[in-house]
């Protein structure tokens, strides 16, 4: 059963945004955000947190401009996701256009696993180019205490930048520079990988202002990383709080301009989609899936050479590539979905609060999307397994609002120290490797573990949005301003839900619920993506309202997402 609640907002705050210009039915649903003015909306530079307030950073910049100083060798060691790419992207051009001599290495997740390993460490320090002086991680190192530990013991210091959650010991690196960690005062805990490797690059910028390397006039522009910065934090899923907003909306700017990197200009032109009217949307589920598709199948190699590559033949090239991994990685992650299904007991799921799936033949790289899409169908923390070497079995998982995916774990983990090898993740999604011996333990350990931490009430779906608008309400000038922001995690696009007449229903292709709804006498086309059971004819339904851009005309339709039913 689905319930539809309507969020709280302040109407005196809603009453003043619409006296300032915004729709009614937008200034509700930004007054239950939050939003107090207009002037909040105005997601400018000047308005980002101060790179200082970041612990540790200015200790970071005095050790990369030192080691600029002194011609030292620098190695970025990458994860294999987007936010993984787009930072070391990130780290390679603004370290090279800061005097850097600096190279990347991105570990192949099915050989060596996640993060900063010592055979990482060992792989970096016999490559062809010889040892590096320092090695840089991004988007990850906060775990990697034994990686860490072997780099010490060779003689080459490390650098973490990270955005993961620490665990109770840290890695003695030279450095760390992670909002997570404790005592850190930034202001935005939710920062993406990406933009920890940003914030570390203006810190630098302006240490080697101080060390007289250039001026504010000579200085490289760290803007022109903007759209990678974007794409990196879209597409991690953290939550887009008014910090990392104002990363998106001026990477978004940019790329609108037609100021993007020549791979991001490739991806788009790939995915069909026309990067001057680009949203977070194109880069959460067109760009972004793109460059995971590297990562989840191969390596991410070829998506970190499109990010960086100056020439557009060579990004349309790897873009290429990329968008025939992707097709590839649908294939067999629908395949994999079915095998899921067919396991599954509706009632069986019912009674549990948590949901474990494993499949020998499942791919590795693919098992966080079939765990997102159960989550999704069920409403339950899911985790799903795949075989890795050496009788390990890897697992990702993905959950719901209020269950803290990495905390459970480490609930888990204390109360059966043997059964997890590693992990870590963020409250909604996480990672960890275990013993195959150890599954049908761990399965109804974190079931206990859920069960002990969390509200039985978290696992009835309750859908919220921002209330019902009046048929006049609904108009392309109301979808014209909410195009106008920036939506994402913990910053939801408006939802609103009314009660409907259904004129007609009927499916598109098998696949799609096609209506016509009447809301007071006027009538509205409308889409249920994926739903082929009809609704009643008096339904109420939770939707957006959307453009339908078909043959050169901008239509009003409605995307239908939920139903009390």
């Amino acid at each position: 059963m689905t319930v539809l609640s309507v969020r709280d907002f302040d109407p005196a705050t809603a009453r003043r945004l619409a006296t300032e210009g915004v729709p009614a039915a937008l200034a509700r649903a930004l007054a239950a955000r939050g939003i107090a003015s207009v002037a909040e909306t105005r997601l400018l530079l000047d308005g980002l947190a101060a790179p200082s307030a970041l612990s540790h950073v200015q200790d970071a910049a005095a050790l990369l401009a030192d080691a600029i100083d002194a011609d030292s060798r620098l190695l970025i060691v990458a994860d294999y996701d987007c936010d993984g790419a787009t930072a070391c992207a990130v780290g390679v051009l603004g370290l090279r256009a800061m005097g850097a001599r600096v190279d990347y290495l991105v570990p192949n997740r099915f050989e060596y696993g996640y993060g900063l390993t010592p055979e990482i460490v060992d792989l970096a320090a016999h490559g062809s180019s010889g040892p590096p002086s320092l090695l840089i991680t991004v988007d990850n190192g906060i775990a990697s205490v034994e990686g860490v530990a072997r780099a010490n013991e060779l003689g080459i210091s490390v650098l973490v930048t990270d955005h993961h959650l620490p665990g109770a010991v840290l890695p003695s690196a030279a450095c760390i520079v992670n909002p997570n960690q404790a005592g850190c005062g930034f202001p935005s805990k939710h920062l993406a990988g990406v933009g920890v490797m940003f914030y570390v690059l203006l810190a630098l910028r302006a240490e080697l202002r101080t060390r007289g390397r250039f001026d504010v006039a000579t200085q490289p522009r760290l803007d022109h990383l903007l759209d990678l910065v974007a794409l990196g934090t879209v597409a991690d899923v953290v939550k887009l709080d008014r910090n990392n907003r104002i990363l998106i909306t001026q990477g978004l700017r940019r790329i609108r301009q037609g100021q993007l990197r020549a791979g991001i200009a490739a991806l788009f032109q790939v995915a069909g989609k026309d990067a001057r009217v680009a949203s977070a949307r194109d880069l959460g589920f067109a760009i972004g899936p793109r460059i995971n598709a590297a990562g989840r199948l191969t390596d991410m190699t070829i998506g970190i050479e499109c990010l960086i590559t100056d020439s557009f033949e060579r990004a349309i090239e790897l873009a290429r590539q990329l968008d025939q991994l992707n097709r590839d990685r649908r294939e067999i992650e629908s395949d994999m979905q079915l095998d899921a299904l067919a396991v599954l007991d509706d009632a069986d799921v019912a009674s549990r609060n948590t949901i474990c799936l494993y499949n020998e033949d499942w791919h590795q790289g693919v098992i966080g999307l079939v765990a997102s899409r159960i989550k999704e169908k069920y409403h339950r923390p899911t985790i799903a397994f795949a075989r890795a070497n050496d009788g390990e079995l890897r697992g990702s998982g993905r959950s719901i609002e209020g269950v803290h995916l990495r905390d459970t774990l480490d609930l888990v983990t204390k109360r059966a120290p043997s059964l997890v090898r590693r992990f870590g993740g963020h409250a909604m999604a996480a990672g960890l490797t275990m013993p195959a011996s150890s599954y049908d333990a761990f399965v109804s350990a974190f079931e206990d573990a859920t069960r002990a931490s969390c509200d039985r009430a978290l696992f009835e779906r309750t859908i919220t949005t921002d209330g019902a608008l009046a048929a006049n309400e609904v108009v392309l000038s109301l979808i014209e301003a909410i195009d106008s922001h920036v939506w994402g995690q913990g910053f939801p696009a408006p939802l609103f839900d009314n009660e409907f007449v259904v004129v007609e229903q009927r499916l598109v292709k098998d696949r799609h619920l096609k209506l016509v709804l009447d809301l007071d006498g006027r009538l509205f086309d409308a889409v249920w993506f994926s739903r082929t059971e009809q609704v009643p004819r008096t339904v109420r339904l939770a939707y957006r309202p959307v453009v339908d851009d078909y043959m050169g005309e901008r239509r009003l339709q409605l995307m239908i997402e939920h139903a009390a039913l």
